[in-house]
């Protein structure tokens, strides 16, 4: 049996941009719980949470990392996932597994990118979130507008739950144990609970009458239930002081911790579902240990020698080692041998986890990111919504550099995505070459990193690609007759149907107008089949189709020779024709842009921006005179601007980059775009074209 109870857990995802000292503090409250006997340090690659040879070589967290500690009869189970832009989709990834999210503010450089997402992240999935100012001993005179910045942005439901000292030495508790003594660097102790309790009380009207009409004092104890209400609702966002170098506030953290952020039995329920598509019903899930087992799979380890390891939060149920379970909607059981708990590197054999609690299991083939493990068939098709993972802006051609390694190149991939599924593979171009995408130039480097150092792949790599899509601007219809026959039973299928398009980023929407049986029910799917192959291949210039509407609207059919493939076929060439007469076009993406820089170099960067077909949206003052350049820009045109933004502020400016949609691209641009493909087709014919356009264009 564990020795904690689901009760007793509180799950933490460790949140926030890279440099706010995640890891640090991760490593503070470890040894402050005495969970390990020597406290490491990042910088010299000792610390527990960054254990690759990746995360040493680059001194950055890479991989979402578990650890667990005990303080005050609480089992804290905390994530550290990475806080670099690129990685952003392995956050949302093990969000599922917490209740709570502790989202890091660094005090010298104030709300940067990452950090406005993360938070966004854990209040759309009903997380509680609880903000850390940290590094506090680097900037104390900056503390105040921050606080109040943060309450600008994130809202005024951010109250301290500690200050710190007035002489810089301690943090003051203003709520569990408050201190109404020790002078304060601002506002004071008094007026922190105040402000607290008055959220508090305001989710329970019998509190609410002890405390104001019986001026009765209310201690954390009997304000519990009420605060974890205004957590769960978002109404109170608790914000606590820290830095680690002067070993300030962690103790106050932990109790918070212990105290303040819920328990799997407080939170707000996950929602779980059972089927898929329009069929899709919601499921209540309790945290009862007699009931079915119901446990996620949120991250997924794959290790040449050790085989796969998979991360779970058990939602439901217990699991016990030895048992026998069933993966997703697999018929056959798998067979629990190895029950872990992770400790950073170290794997913990466990006989037993609870409901509440994170887990792993090893050696099974078949896991995936997303899979439910349950112990009956009537949660067969039980599922948690797959998250909304970030677009893959980035994009590399790879092929192996050994002759031979063609199918390894394939494995490797497919490990590497299983691993992290906010990268992504195509097949792309009249080479069919094979292509890595990701959310950014370290992502993509960090996975080939791997490829090579893990799993013995050396690659090669041209140029990234751009992630480009086609739509269609007018409204056709098409006709298409698929008949085959080759001796035996022959192949018929007929398809008549209209397309449209859609609003941008509506995707697509298939639509069955037949009637009279026309297309038996059996075979629309068929059609519906075709027509998704003909738009993952493009008409315009090879590349996806999107934001189309297609409604079929009649065919035939045959008695014998009728079958899927017929209807596949059949669907497949009736929208190649139809989307051929609707003018298709090409869409390129936008990305949003926040490019911190010195005030001195704002006319510099927007004026840059401005040559790139960028649009400049707004500009955010920062700490220590900088200033946040706001803009949106097509992303062919940021092509190693990283890079640029550099060497034009000599060093001191940083670029964050996120998917915003994407647009039509513009007719010069297309016309530039369409003579550098034919270059590489036919380079006098190009020259030709581009010699008859000018000629054109000047009347000659």
């Amino acid at each position: 049996m564990p020795d904690h109870s689901t009760d007793a857990i509180r799950n933490v995802a460790l949140i926030g941009h890279a440099g706010s000292g995640k890891s640090s503090l991760l490593e503070a409250l470890l040894f402050h719980a005495r969970a390990i006997h020597k406290q490491g340090r990042v910088d010299d690659g000792t610390n527990h949470a960054d254990f690759t040879a990746q995360e040493h070589a680059h001194h950055h967290s890479l991989e979402p990392s578990v650890l667990s500690l005990d303080h005050q009869g609480r089992h804290i189970n905390l994530i550290d996932p990475p806080g670099l832009p690129d990685f952003f989709g392995r956050t949302q990834l093990v969000m599922p597994a917490v209740e709570g999210a502790l989202l890091l503010i660094n005090a010298a450089r104030g709300i940067e990118s990452v950090t406005q997402r993360a938070f966004e992240l854990a209040r759309q999935q009903g997380k509680s979130v609880m903000i850390v100012i940290n590094q506090i001993d680097t900037n104390p005179s900056q503390l105040e507008p921050l606080l109040t910045e943060i309450q600008e942005q994130f809202g005024h439901g951010c109250l301290p739950l500690n200050l710190p000292s007035a002489d810089g030495q301690a943090v003051v508790d203003c709520y569990l144990q408050p201190d109404f003594e020790t002078p304060t660097l601002f506002a004071d102790a008094t007026r922190c609970q105040e402000a607290l309790v008055d959220v508090v009380v305001e989710q329970d009207e019998a509190l609410m009458n002890l405390y104001l009409e019986q001026d009765e004092t209310l201690t954390p104890q009997q304000l519990h239930a009420p605060l974890e209400k205004a957590l769960r609702q978002g109404e109170l966002v608790p914000v606590c002081f820290t830095s680690v170098e002067r070993d300030q506030g962690i103790d106050l953290l932990l109790d918070a911790l212990a105290q303040v952020m819920p328990s799997p039995l407080e939170a707000n329920p996950p929602e779980f579902l059972n089927g898929f598509g329009e069929e899709a019903q919601p499921v209540v899930i309790t945290p009862d240990a007699d009931a079915h087992l119901l446990a996620h799979l949120f991250r997924i380890v794959i290790d040449p020698y050790a085989g796969r390891l998979g991360l779970f939060r058990i939602y439901q149920g217990k699991v016990r080692k030895g048992q026998k379970l069933f993966l997703g909607s697999q018929r056959k059981a798998v067979k629990i041998t190895h029950l872990l708990k992770l400790q950073g590197r170290k794997q913990l054999d466990i006989q037993e986890g609870v409901a509440g609690d994170i887990c792993a299991v090893a050696k099974i083939e078949g896991l995936e990111v997303g899979a439910i493990l349950h112990d009956n068939h009537e949660e067969d098709n039980f599922h948690l919504p797959d998250p909304e993972l970030p677009q893959p802006l980035f994009a590399l051609a790879v092929q192996p550099k050994r002759r031979g390694d063609e199918q390894k190149l394939a494995e490797v991939l497919n490990k590497l995505v299983s691993e992290d599924p906010s990268l992504q593979i195509t097949h792309a171009g009249s080479e069919n070459e094979t292509v890595l995408q990701g959310l950014g130039e370290m992502h993509l480097q960090i996975a080939l990193e791997k490829a090579q150092q893990v799993f013995n792949l050396e690659l090669e790599t041209h140029k990234p690609s751009l992630a480009y899509r086609e739509t269609i601007t007018l409204e056709a219809e098409a006709r298409y007759r698929h008949k085959k026959q080759t001796g035996g039973a022959g192949q018929f299928g007929e398809v008549a149907l209209a397309i449209s398009p859609l609003e941008r980023e509506e995707g697509f929407e298939f639509v069955s107008e037949v009637v009279g049986g026309a297309i038996p029910a059996p075979f629309i799917p068929a059609v519906k089949k075709g027509v998704i192959e003909a738009m993952n291949e493009g008409v315009l210039a090879g590349y996806p189709m999107q934001d189309i509407r297609v409604v079929l609207l009649d065919g035939k059919h045959h008695p014998v020779d009728s079958k899927e493939i017929a209807f596949v076929m059949a669907g497949k060439k009736a929208f190649i024709e139809a989307a051929k007469q609707a003018e298709p076009a090409l869409l390129e993406p936008l990305v949003k842009l926040e490019v911190l820089v010195p005030q001195e170099k704002i006319g510099d960067i927007s004026g840059d921006l401005t040559s790139r077909r960028g649009m400049i949206c707004g500009t955010e003052v920062r700490p220590n005179q900088l200033v946040a350049v706001l803009a949106e820009a097509p992303l062919a045109a940021l092509d190693d601007y990283a890079t640029r933004i550099k060497g034009m502020t000599a060093g001191k400016g940083q670029l964050s980059m996120t998917f915003s949609r994407y647009e039509l691209v513009p007719p010069a641009e297309l016309r530039r775009l369409m003579l550098c493909e034919q270059m590489d087709e036919d380079p006098d014919e190009a020259q030709d074209e581009a010699a008859g356009g000018f000629n054109r264009a000047s009347g000659r």
